[in-house]
Formats: structure tokens, C-alpha cells, sequence
């Protein structure tokens, strides 16, 4: 089982491929409540230059309560992380995958929840 979502953009810049990203999760009801600049850290911090990467922290606060309501220490995995990177000419656009990583929590009913944040996610990520 893969644990991201993933598409390959081609013909945009990291920028252009953000803008559309936030669109498309906004179209499934996901906001984005953290932003790392992953590149401009490495460098900052290691002085490490590195290719364009961008970590989103995305939350559909619907889907978040009843996560939360089914498993309060669910939090600490949440938001569900979108990353933006450069690879070569393009650019990668990968989703965790709620799924996946719900894997871990014994709890059928989390799990139809994880299953929900997966489509959802899968639609915003297609529709880039």
C-alpha cells in the first residue's frame, strides 16, 4: 500500500503548482493551517541547497472533529501533510495518504473516517 497520493505536474512553476493546490483542497473542504518552506529552512539552517520542496498542512475541520471525537490522541497525526516538490522540469504534488497511516489506530470507525479524508483528498490532488 502506498502512503501518499501523488501526481506529476509538468509545465508549472512550484508556485503556480501551490496556488493550484491550495484551490483544489479548499474545493474539498480542507484549509491550509501550516506552510514549511522546506527549501529555504535547509538553507537557513545547514546552509544545504536543495530543490524546490514545500510541506502544506491541510485540515478539513469537519473531518478533523470526528477524528478527534472517535480518537483524541488521533491529533497527533493530523494535519494530513501535502508536499510540493521540484523534481527535475516538474513538479510532484504528494498527499499523505489518511488511510495508510490510520493503519496504526485499532479503530474501525477511525478507519471509515481515514477512508473518507482519502477520497476526498484523492479528488482535491486530481483536480490539480
Amino acid at each position: 500500500m502506498s502512503y501518499t497520493i501523488d501526481k506529476r505536474l509538468t509545465n508549472t512553476t512550484l508556485e503556480e503548482a501551490d496556488t493550484r493546490t491550495r484551490e483544489a483542497l479548499k474545493e474539498q473542504g480542507f484549509g491550509v493551517l501550516t506552510e514549511i518552506d522546506v527549501q529555504a529552512t535547509m538553507k537557513k539552517k545547514l546552509d544545504e541547497d536543495m530543490a524546490g520542496y514545500m510541506i502544506l498542512g491541510a485540515c478539513n475541520p469537519k473531518m478533523a472533529h470526528q477524528a478527534i471525537q472517535l480518537e483524541p490522541n488521533v491529533g497527533a497525526m493530523l494535519p494530513c501533510n501535502v508536499i510540493l516538490r521540484q523534481d527535475g522540469a516538474d513538479i510532484l504534488v504528494c498527499a499523505i495518504d489518511p488511510a495508510a497511516s490510520m493503519m496504526a489506530i485499532d479503530n474501525p470507525r477511525l478507519k471509515s473516517v481515514a477512508g473518507d479524508v482519502r477520497d476526498m483528498l484523492a479528488k482535491a490532488i486530481e483536480a490539480i
